[in-house]
């Protein structure tokens, strides 16, 4: 990603101004009157200019996960509406390996959360539901992980401002050992120097901590929407009736299917599956009843 290599780049930027601008690096008692933000940064020697690349580093990271999550907690990237409705209509055509076909070809939170609940079907509804809490707990917590890494950057970034007006102070007080206060401008360029630090510190842990709490709430609204939407495909399966039904990659045809009377009735689309919805065995359009399991079937 561009953000990606934008980094680095940054970072390898700075080191060449470091390195050669080594004029830029006054000595005590030469301080300009009007010196520039990099020149005032450079003064302050490598120390200081480490970090503040680490400071322009942190800036640059946090950018990087607010665009990213911007574009990740959307309701359509974790519940695309042609995915909701494309796993509907097979769901409800009783073609739920097909369903666990489409989930895997997806990497979408809906299709993630509701793959390894149809592998369950067979074990009956609580089984699925279950698996649909542990999956959903887990896949949220990964959207969450790039939102919790802002409120790192806003409690290291002060930290790291410190720091530098630590090591400021330390040469401001150096200034005012060796010349007094005869030299009021080399003192007046150190203790710039410190609140430069300590006010880069806060300008980024400011909208880190901003943007922390805003994806926080967002995060829990586009997650709870997308698992209501899990929710609803769910509902109308008759789980009664797919006792010991394998969906996934153990898929048989038939196998471990329910034995259906032939007075059971269910719909089928000749558009939508070529499978049984009762054991998923492979059957031709208008064929009735199943050649594997006798179920009697109502084609649409």
């Amino acid at each position: 990603m561009k953000q990606n290599r934008l980094f680095p780049g940054i970072l390898l930027a700075t080191l060449a101004l470091f390195l050669l601008s080594p004029s830029a690096f006054a000595a005590e008692g030469e301080t300009p009157e009007n010196m520039s933000i990099i020149q005032t940064i450079l003064h302050g020697g490598p120390l200081i200019v480490f970090i503040w690349i680490c400071i322009l580093g942190t800036s640059v990271t946090m950018v990087t996960f607010i665009i990213q999550l911007f574009l990740n907690l959307r309701d359509e990237n974790l519940a695309p509406k042609a995915l909701v409705e494309s796993l509907g209509s097979t769901i409800a055509a009783g073609n739920y390996q097909e369903a666990w076909e489409i989930c895997r070809a997806n990497k979408a939170y809906v299709a993630l959360v509701l793959r390894p609940s149809l592998e369950r079907l067979g074990r009956g509804k609580e089984a699925v539901e279950v698996s649909l809490i542990e999956n959903g707990n887990r896949e949220a917590q990964i959207l969450k992980t790039k939102n919790s890494y802002l409120s790192v950057i806003g409690v290291v970034a002060p930290m790291i401002g410190l720091l530098g007006t630590v090591i400021g102070m330390m040469g401001a007080f150096a200034v005012l050992g060796s010349a007094g206060v005869s030299d009021p401008r080399a003192l007046a360029l150190r203790i710039g120097e410190v609140l430069m630090a300590t006010a880069s510190g806060l300008f980024i842990a400011i909208p880190a901590f901003v943007f922390y709490y805003y994806f926080r709430n967002r995060a829990n609204i586009v997650i709870a929407g997308a698992d209501d939407k899990v929710h609803h495909l769910i509902q109308d399966i008759p789980f009664e009736e797919l006792s010991g039904l394998r969906v996934g990659d153990s898929f048989e045809a038939g196998a471990g299917a329910p034995t259906v009377g032939a007075s059971t009735s269910h719909r089928v689309s000749k558009t939508l599956t070529t499978n049984c919805p009762v054991c998923n065995g492979i059957i031709q359009p208008g064929q009735n009843p199943c050649p594997h399991c006798g179920a009697t079937l109502d084609w649409a």
